[in-house]
């Protein structure tokens, strides 16, 4: 018997033959349906050349991904300056021991596998034919005039077959920067036993080399083609760099892969990856990035398409159609789809999501005008019945109101406040006009408060806690929650593509994709955070700022209508977990549909393997804005955040969060329950490389078990051995 091998990075794709039936005998392991891979085995004879060492002709090592019962991809790539730049074929090995003396047949044909110059010289091989449940060994060898070069040597694990009852062990991960920090969390990934495969849910490279804000000093990554790159603080101590061409997108995984913890892993297991934004560029929204906040149109298809070229070339997936080969001469977002899903034997359905390619922008645009009134008096009446609290004065028409005083006296600090002039027209926030003349100084009187409580109230991007005319503050992070709900409300009613982030095509997919599982659970592995984080500042001393605010609408509270009509129709699956990564921290909870707290799921928020924690980014954050930095206590609400997450009534649905830590998640499905447990470092450890030193990091981890139980909606925690549920009706685990 033969296993085929498809060749998946070449020009053209060409099947090649085999007969298809499985793989050959075992060498004594057994599946994890406990029983032993059947068929025949091809000893190795001794009469091929012997195998030398070729680490150097393979410098990212090699790996393996989306594994399925009968198939798995393999992946390489080959470095030799010797052979000039033309393509080069490389020969796959297979085999069901380590040794390779238990060896799956491959014929002369399907063991070619191209590795064109087009795709970075990486190589792709579809391995189809073969036995569920079964542990496989491979290798690529590079045939040179002088010897044959073999790569290290590749385990991988097929998936069981769907009917088969058994349990699945998997371990998730995300957030892997590299700058200055050390992946000491894979460390502890490697220890966990039996593991079938692990699933990466994005920011698995950053694409800036060394941001000052929330990168670390130390090992980094230096791209050759500066020219071809965006540069920032052009010139100074900190000038960085962010990937935009090709080859900086390239010499980004190229750098990821040569951390010795990363390619163990890789080497061991395989992968189920998805990208989040840092693939591409922090917080974009499809092909656009966020870095200006508007100053500038960052909308870069060539740019996007480079980073989908080197994400396609370099991570081990398999895309559904074997002729698939990435084209950058189609249109973004017809050239790449990476929404899939992956079924475990009769317990596990993965259904993993894209949801950066298919979203609309922020609802709040970072160049927003502060000023600006996006829902006047009459429509907040209409959606609320009455006027809101969260509703401010503003007038009607500065360009007729008080014969245009305020139009002018705003007009001649355009300049000093560099804003645009153009904005400054129709209905303006009345509260906007008072703090700009008290910041420009102008000698014009206010609008006093008799006349504020004249004037019609609506809401502005300021009501929404905009006060800067270009930045992340009150668009991206930190957003007042009443406000930000109605204008979110008001968008999704005039136009539900605005909330709208996977897009039609890959929602419908989904939602027939969960609804149709046999599989007893249905986990879904997606970006970013689904439970709403919520802060209560309504006792903070200073005002405007003692308000109820989301931290973070890059992810799903931005979008929070298409949350809810998502969350309630999976109301109509059971046994739906999300596993999650994108914030740096760990969270246990059970995102509801607003008003409806019976319609839930379970989340589990896995941290970041190496990324500044959530915690100390907003401490950063902080500091590095004047605003807030100025705001007695703000640094220590930043170190403080779980207590405010957790601590109130303000998020029932979140039982547990870790915000100042780096780790992993590792989990083992059944027929019972969903068991997970957070492995936990402390940050510090992050920013030392423990290579050698597994014993003394093992202490390290802190370790945190959940459990969600089969025909429930709840999640439990363990408390030394028992397991209590989290209620969100009073707060607590009981």
């Amino acid at each position: 018997m033969r296993a085929t091998l498809v060749s998946v990075v070449s020009a053209g794709l060409s099947a090649c033959k085999g007969d298809g039936d499985g793989t050959t005998d075992s060498d004594g392991s057994t599946g994890t349906d406990g029983t032993e891979p059947t068929g025949s085995t091809a000893p190795t004879t001794g009469a091929e050349e012997p195998l030398l060492d070729g680490a150097a002709y393979f410098p990212q090592s090699v790996a393996s991904g989306d594994p399925r019962p009968d198939s798995v991809i393999l992946w390489t790539r080959v470095d030799d300056e010797a052979a000039g730049d033309g393509d080069l074929e490389l020969t796959v090995e297979l085999a069901l021991d380590p040794d390779f003396s238990m060896r799956v047949e491959l014929d002369a044909a399907s063991a070619a596998v191209p590795a064109r110059t087009m795709f970075d010289r990486c190589a792709k091989a579809k391995l189809k034919g073969l036995e569920p449940a079964t542990t496989y060994y491979y290798r690529f060898v590079h045939n040179r005039e002088d010897g044959r070069y073999g790569s290290a040597v590749g385990r991988t694990r097929t998936a069981p077959a769907s009917d088969a009852d058994v349990p699945i062990r998997f371990a998730y991960a995300s957030c892997q920067d590299y700058n200055g920090r050390y992946y000491n969390s894979y460390r502890g990934l490697l220890a966990q036993p039996d593991l079938d495969f692990f699933v990466h849910l994005g920011d698995y490279v950053y694409e800036t080399t060394g941001d000052p804000t929330f990168q670390a000093a130390g090992r980094g990554i230096a791209f050759s083609d500066t020219a071809g790159a965006i540069v920032f603080n052009e010139g100074t101590p900190e000038e960085y760099f962010a990937a935009s061409s090709l080859s900086n997108y390239r010499e980004l995984y190229r750098g990821y892969r040569s951390d010795p913890a990363l390619r163990r892993v890789h080497e061991s297991l395989p992968m189920i990856a998805i990208w989040d934004d840092h693939e591409f560029s922090d917080d974009c929204f499809g092909a656009t990035a966020t870095y200006f906040d508007g100053r500038v149109d960052e909308h870069d298809e060539a740019r996007r398409k480079h980073a989908n070229q080197a994400w396609f070339e370099y991570m081990p997936i398999d895309f559904g159609d074997d002729e698939f080969v990435y084209d950058p001469s189609k249109p973004y977002p017809q050239d790449i789809t990476i929404y899939r899903d992956f079924r475990f034997g009769k317990h596990l359905h993965l259904v993993m999501t894209d949801l950066r390619s298919y979203r609309p922008d922020h609802l709040i645009p970072e160049d927003g005008f502060p000023g600006a009134v996006v829902i006047d008096e009459a429509a907040l009446v209409e959606q609320f019945g009455s006027i809101p609290e969260f509703a401010t004065p503003y007038v009607e028409d500065i360009d007729a109101y008080q014969g245009g005083v305020y139009k002018d006296a705003l007009l001649a600090g355009a300049a000093e406040l560099a804003f645009d002039p153009a904005h400054l027209t129709g209905k303006i926030d009345a509260g906007f006009i008072n703090s700009t003349l008290a910041t420009l100084g102008d000698p014009t009187p206010p609008i006093d408060e008799a006349e504020l409580a004249t004037l019609p109230r609506g809401l502005s991007f300021l009501g929404m806690g905009k006060r800067s005319f270009n930045g992340s503050i009150g668009a991206r992070y930190f957003v007042v929650k009443p406000a930000f709900d109605a204008w979110a409300a008001a968008r999704a009613a005039a136009e539900p593509a605005s909330v709208d982030v996977m897009g039609q095509a890959q929602r419908e997919w989904f939602l027939a994709t969960m609804k149709g599982s046999t599989a007893t659970w249905k986990v879904w592995g997606t970006e970013y955070t689904l439970m709403p984080l919520v802060i209560d500042l309504t006792s903070f001393p200073i005002e405007p700022y003692n308000q109820l605010y989301y931290m973070n609408v890059d992810q799903w509270d931005g979008f929070n209508p298409a949350r809810d009509a998502l969350l309630a129709e999976l109301q109509a699956v059971d046994n739906v977990v999300a596993i999650t990564g994108d914030i740096h921290a760990f969270y246990a909870g059970t995102p509801m549909v607003a008003g409806a707290p019976e319609k839930k799921i379970v989340e589990l928020v896995g941290a970041g393997i190496s990324s500044t924690p959530f915690q100390s980014l907003l401490v950063l954050q902080v500091a590095a804005d004047p605003t807030l930095s100025s705001l007695p206590g703000a640094s220590m609400l930043a170190s403080a955040i779980d207590a405010l997450f957790t601590g109130t009534t303000t998020n029932p649905h979140l039982g547990f969060a870790d915000s100042s830590r780096n780790g992993f998640v590792s989990v083992v499905v059944d027929g019972a329950a969903v068991n997970a447990t957070f492995h936990m470092l402390s940050e510090d450890v992050s920013l030392t490389d423990y290579e050698g030193m597994d014993d003394a990091l093992a202490g390290k981890f802190k370790r945190e078990k959940f459990q969600v139980q089969a025909g429930q909606r709840d999640i439990f925690r363990d408390f030394s051995g028992t397991f209590k549920r989290w209620d969100p009706t009073v707060n607590m685990w009981v």
